[in-house]
């Protein structure tokens, strides 16, 4: 049975968790910052889990992961 293939951008953006949950970074932190307040930007930085329901189609584009 051949290597199954890393999904680079799911690999740039996703990280597994040992407990198997799929953990991702807030999206909106990168640009036009100004207009947005302090606590919104304190909660951007933190990360948070993916959805269950998308878990397993990202956990399918990490084979290795």
């Amino acid at each position: 049975m051949p290597k199954l293939k890393t999904s680079k951008a799911a690999q740039k953006r996703f990280k597994l968790t040992k407990s198997g949950k799929v953990k991702r970074q807030k999206e909106g932190a990168r640009h036009i910052l100004t207009k947005k307040s302090r606590k919104r930007k304190r909660s951007l930085k933190a990360n948070t889990m993916v959805d269950k329901t998308f878990s397993k189609k990202i956990k399918a584009l990490l084979p290795y992961a």
